[in-house]
């Protein structure tokens, strides 16, 4: 993309994510050159991006719309999700290397380094290092079956809003998980790793779904 092109994503995914657009919304082309302050290229290009990273589906004739999931949808996500990456821990349990078991063990302190100092917590710096520790694991299995399977159900925009509405129970707990999940690979036991990994998932879907009901 150009550097327009990435200025005109960086903006409107802030917009999204910050609810400046709201899901269902049409996301027309000439406010968006406005807000962006770019030509009708770089736009074009930025939603189509947005599109292929779930924040955005693009409807015939109709252009982009903010992605608006139903409760139903979500919960349907979140429950695949648990399935599809508690394969993939078990898968890592036996292929994973140490090098990568000191990548999990980074991004853990990065997270925990955080929570110590509520004051320095940021969650675009949780969700950059929760998205390593999971993609390693992914990337452990060397299955892309499996990659391609997770990376079809994960929506960013979803990831964001699980990981805003978390209480700092909720963070600490989550990176509680994430240093199990650590000790269950370190000890290649597939079984645990499934069932911490699946824990995982389902405790963050328990959040969004908290947060949804009180909206």
């Amino acid at each position: 993309m150009s550097k327009s092109a990435d200025k005109a994503y960086a903006i409107i995914r802030k917009a999204v994510l910050d609810g400046h657009f709201a899901p269902g919304d049409h996301l027309r082309e000439e406010p968006l050159v406005e807000l962006c302050g770019v030509s009708r290229t770089p736009v074009r290009e930025a939603i189509k991006r947005l599109a292929s990273e779930n924040y955005v589906v693009m409807r015939p004739h109709l252009g982009g719309h903010v992605t608006n999931w139903s409760p139903q949808e979500i919960n349907d996500i979140f429950k695949l999700r648990a399935l599809s990456e508690g394969l993939a821990a078990r898968r890592a349990a036996a292929l994973i290397t140490e090098d990568q078991i000191e990548i999990l063990k980074t991004q853990y302190e990065i997270i925990n380094n955080m929570l110590k100092n509520d004051a320095k917590f940021n969650v675009e710096t949780f969700i950059a290092a929760n998205k390593t520790f999971h993609n390693t694991i992914l990337d452990a299995t060397k299955s892309e079956v499996i990659k391609q399977s997770v990376s079809r159900l994960l929506s960013p925009p979803i990831v964001y809003q699980t990981a805003k509405n978390y209480t700092p129970a909720d963070l600490l707990r989550s990176n509680a998980h994430h240093l199990e999940l650590i000790e269950a690979l370190e000890s290649r036991n597939g079984d645990w790793c499934d069932a911490i990994m699946q824990t995982h998932i389902l405790t963050a879907y328990q959040r969004v779904s908290v947060a949804t009901q009180k909206k």
